[in-house]
């Protein structure tokens, strides 16, 4: 894809929908970050059930190591892999409150330093939370980037350092939301809904999906 094309791929998004955000429920740094924590390997619509409760009694680290592991754990237990989250949950809560006086730090490393916390879920809160212009790579983002020759790329990481040098700095802000938007409503997985993407004429897909679309 040229430059002039991820230009205009990149504009036609942003006519599209202007002001891109996380589909996650949260009020703040920190519930972000638990939020995306209990997503890895789930869906928002799950998560944003159980956090709707869990948040109203522990929004804070501090609330939340009150709540405690296993009344955690029972809280997030409609959630995949809810044990081992709710352990890192507990475990990042407590190292806010020692490291960081209980604030989520807004630097990569420190972020990266958190139990449970990877490149993808600190990119994340560092774009939805602090404004800085990180893409995170998840399923969605890979998917799309490959398959439309955005930035083409073995590996999550080869995908995302692509990204960063090939998106546009104005676009940069909201690429994240873009792009997983586009891959989790447009650019499916398993039938693709071609005919009804904007980006149809830019994207080099060889097995465009054509005619009308069926809608579940």
């Amino acid at each position: 894809m040229t430059r002039d094309q991820i230009s205009a791929f990149f504009r036609r998004l942003a006519e599209q929908n202007p002001a891109p955000a996380t589909e996650l429920a949260y009020t703040d740094p920190y519930t972000l970050l638990v939020a995306v924590v209990l997503s890895a390997q789930a869906t928002d619509v799950s998560v944003n059930r159980a956090t709707k409760p869990l948040f109203a009694v522990a929004d804070t680290p501090a609330k939340m190591l009150a709540l405690g592991e296993e009344r955690l754990a029972e809280a997030i237990k409609t959630i995949g892999l809810y044990r081992t989250k709710a352990k890192n949950v507990i475990a990042l809560s407590r190292l806010l409150l020692e490291r960081h006086g209980g604030q989520v730090p807004g630097e990569r490393a420190a972020l990266e330093a958190l139990p449970g916390v990877g490149r993808k879920t600190a990119s994340v809160v560092l774009n939805a939370a602090f404004g800085l212009p990180t893409i995170a790579v998840d399923t969605h983002v890979f998917r799309l980037a490959n398959r439309t020759g955005l930035a083409p790329g073995p590996t999550p990481a080869a995908v995302e350092a692509a990204l960063d040098r090939r998106v546009p700095a104005a676009f940069k802000p909201h690429a994240h939301h873009w792009l997983i938007l586009h891959g989790r409503y447009v650019c499916t997985a398993r039938r693709p809904r071609c005919p009804d993407c904007v980006l149809r004429d830019l994207c080099g897909y060889r097995d465009k999906t054509a005619g009308p679309v069926v809608r579940s």
